[in-house]
């Protein structure tokens, strides 16, 4: 990175980390310096659908939302991955591909927007060196394949746009795979198209992301894969026994063999027994108040200020985050554990001290105290993700 530009963004990020935290609260120096002179590659970022909810200039200071310029450069993030997520509700039809496309228009225009902050990012070549000139790379992702429409050619159009990973389904069993929220297991895994897509995926060098879907989905991409795979946004089961959406020691362990990497989610419920079971019973006693009401909105909503009001949602905290980091080392090794936080995708559900993308340099300070060396602290902020993403370039330029 340029020197001025580097001396700049230090400063900078140095002032607002000072104003935004008590002293006794604050990061180190050597925590703040490991976050802004390494790659910090977040996996996964909704900010372009957030966009498309309320429209918002994330190239200037926002009231809103946990991603903005300002606190990006705070944090010391300069590879956020913009997820184009498409709900399942749009699966099947053409609003999906057409909404797809309107979201990665949105990254476009950031960039636009702020040519000398932000830049797209299509390859591991572009992070380092748009790192180099102090500029905020944006790849983007696709969470939930439903925009392909089981049309290959559309699966060349988006790599062309940009998407470089691919979250094959979401909250839906869709045309590619099943969901681990989806009970029906359409195809007890993968579809046919889904395990052809697998196939051309590895072609083009798209990744794979298996966050998402259902263990049976899991276990045939890994055996059809040639290439490693990603879970972009997804925790542990160990500290969630029952939440299929997490991964147990078996998947790590796969994905340990498979070269992979688990990038860890923030959200509290996907890191915390209590705030898991609190959701649940949340959106057990919501959709009861719902069939009760003929899901009558003012009468829901009064139920959920007063649920919230009586039963305080029990926040996670950082050190529960890096509880999973260890176990992915634990169990897996370094080389597999990265950061995919799911900032503008939970809601308010975030951990306390990790609210926003300014707060990287709190969880650096907690792998520090945790006795973590800065080479393995780089190969979690970023190197590992990289290596994975390489490795999918290679043998597509290969093939």
């Amino acid at each position: 990175m340029n020197i001025l530009v580097k001396h700049n963004i230090q400063t900078l990020a140095t002032l607002m980390l000072a104003s935004a935290l008590t002293a006794n609260a604050a990061p180190s120096q050597e925590a703040i310096a490991l976050s802004q002179h390494n790659i910090i590659i977040d996996s996964h970022i909704d900010v372009p659908y957030r966009l498309h909810k309320t429209w918002g200039d994330v190239t200037q200071a926002t009231q809103d939302g946990d991603f903005d310029y300002p606190r990006a450069i705070s944090g010391g993030l300069n590879a956020p991955f913009m997820s184009i997520y498409t709900p399942a509700s749009l699966d099947n039809s053409a609003q999906s591909t057409a909404m797809a496309n309107e979201l990665i228009d949105y990254v476009e225009a950031i960039v636009g927007r702020a040519p000398n902050k932000f830049a797209i990012a299509k390859t591991v070549t572009d992070v380092r060196s748009q790192f180099d000139k102090g500029l905020i790379s944006l790849p983007l992702g696709m969470e939930n394949g439903s925009p392909i429409q089981g049309d290959l050619s559309l699966l060349s159009h988006f790599y062309h746009r940009g998407i470089h990973y691919i979250t094959l389904a979401h909250s839906q069993s869709n045309h590619i795979a099943d969901s681990s929220y989806d009970l029906r297991r359409k195809w007890k895994g993968l579809s046919p198209f889904g395990k052809k897509l697998v196939k051309e995926m590895n072609d083009i060098g798209i990744m794979i992301d298996i966050s998402h879907v259902s263990d049976d989905a899991f276990y045939q991409v890994i055996e059809l894969t040639n290439v490693p795979v990603i879970a972009s946004h997804s925790s542990l089961r160990k500290f969630t026994p029952g939440f299929e959406r997490n991964m147990d020691d078996k998947m790590l362990k796969a994905i340990k063999h498979n070269g992979g990497v688990v990038m860890i989610n923030f959200g509290s419920s996907f890191v915390s027994a209590s705030s898991n079971s609190w959701v649940s019973q949340f959106n057990k006693k919501r959709d009861e108040v719902k069939e009760k009401n003929s899901n009558d909105e003012a009468q829901v909503k009064a139920f959920e200020d007063k649920y919230r009001q009586n039963n305080p949602f029990p926040f996670a905290d950082i050190d529960v985050v890096l509880d999973h980091i260890d176990h992915v080392v634990e169990v897996a090794g370094i080389d597999h554990v990265g950061i995919g936080s799911d900032f503008d995708g939970v809601g308010d559900s975030l951990p306390e001290g990790l609210k926003d993308v300014s707060t990287y340099p709190n969880l650096v300070q907690g792998l520090l105290d945790r006795g973590y060396s800065h080479k393995h602290i780089k190969q979690i902020l970023g190197e590992n993700f990289l290596r994975v993403w390489s490795a999918v370039e290679n043998y597509a330029q290969a093939h």
